[in-house]
């Protein structure tokens, strides 16, 4: 195997200066949790109060600070597996790999050889990284992406995410399709007993109980489970109240549809979940649903809206596209980015 980073290169050099630290909670989770939210690239999936919703036993994680000198460089997030050969990052989370300052060329290249050196020396064989989308950070840079990408990494996957860019000064409700606009006008022109309901934090409880078994019943219909139990969704609540935003459409007081957001970071509303009661398809609430809450989203300064990844997952290929997944987000004027997992193998 090609050494990339010979004796006495840069990269070689800046490894040097890097010291790799295993994360141990009593001593790290404040240093950590605050080096994730001044960061440029950290979201809530990569801080340890969200990953703390998971009981015992549920990942074997295996986080890592990176130091250069006393000064923290870089944090990563995950946990092993295969008898601990792989290590995989996220683990329990929707996005993981390496979170940053503005870090210069050099340093990303030192912080990506001293993961490597630490990578040999416990005996892990294969790495998978799954940074979230460039749009996730305010700071436009892919110094770290080269850095992996030169030291052998290479894309294993890639799924289709699709945002909405909220920084445009035009109205939400003007950049729909024409489809949803006149979904959306039929709604509120006929059915008055329709609305949208944002539901406040001290009813936040209450609401999810109300949410979760329709989701449950969206989910069956597909021959899935929802990634979190209610229990785990409570949990979440507790550990960070302002996480989540629960949208519900209701008809005559009936929950008949809802949006779930996780506030992923302060550029970022993601939405995690969507669920609908098709006895009431016909009335096309879901629109109704995502004009409020991306009309919310931006109101709060929000740059983008993830409307989530779109892949068909009853295919053999895990990248295969959902294409009328795809064309619904796309009549909320949504465009696709990429969701993309580096690997490599460690002989």
């Amino acid at each position: 195997m090609i050494d990339l980073a010979p004796v006495g290169s840069p990269a070689a050099k800046a490894a040097d200066s890097i010291r790799v630290v295993p994360y141990l909670p009593t001593e790290h989770e404040k240093l950590w949790d605050k080096f994730v939210l001044r960061s440029m690239n950290g979201t809530v999936f990569h801080r340890q109060q969200f990953l703390k919703y998971h009981p015992d036993g549920r990942f074997n994680f295996h986080n890592l600070l990176f130091f250069e000198g006393d000064k923290l460089v870089a944090v990563l997030p995950g946990g092993l597996r295969d008898d601990g050969h792989t290590f995989e990052s996220p683990a329990g989370a929707s996005y993981g790999s390496f979170v940053t300052e503005d870090i210069s060329a050099q340093t990303a290249l030192g912080v990506v050889a001293a993961f490597e050196n630490y990578v040999r020396k416990i005996g892990i064989h294969d790495v998978y990284l799954t940074a979230p989308p460039v749009v996730y950070q305010p700071v436009l840079t892919q110094n770290l992406d080269f850095a992996l990408l030169y030291r052998g990494y290479a894309y294993q996957r890639h799924y289709i995410s699709h945002v909405v860019d909220l920084r445009r000064p035009e109205p939400i409700f003007d950049r729909f399709k024409p489809a949803a606009r006149t979904y959306i006008r039929r709604t509120l022109r006929t059915m008055p007993d329709v609305k949208v309901e944002h539901v406040s934090k001290d009813r936040f409880k209450a609401g999810i109980e109300e949410y979760y078994p329709i989701l449950l019943e969206n989910k069956a219909k597909f021959g899935v489970k929802p990634t979190h139990s209610l229990e785990d969704l409570h949990r979440l609540h507790e550990l960070l109240p302002n996480l989540m935003e629960l949208f519900l459409v209701r008809k005559g007081g009936e929950a008949i549809a809802g949006l779930l957001y996780f506030i992923a970071n302060e550029r970022v509303a993601l939405v995690f979940y969507q669920m609908l009661k098709y006895q009431y398809q016909e009335i096309r609430p879901i629109y109704l649903l995502m004009k409020t809450a991306m009309e919310w989203a931006k109101e709060h300064g929000f740059g983008f809206v993830d409307i989530g990844v779109s892949q068909d997952t009853s295919d053999e290929n895990p990248m295969t596209p959902a294409l009328s997944l795809i064309h619904f987000k796309e009549k909320f004027d949504s465009r696709g980015v990429l969701r993309s997992t580096l690997h490599k193998h460690y002989d």
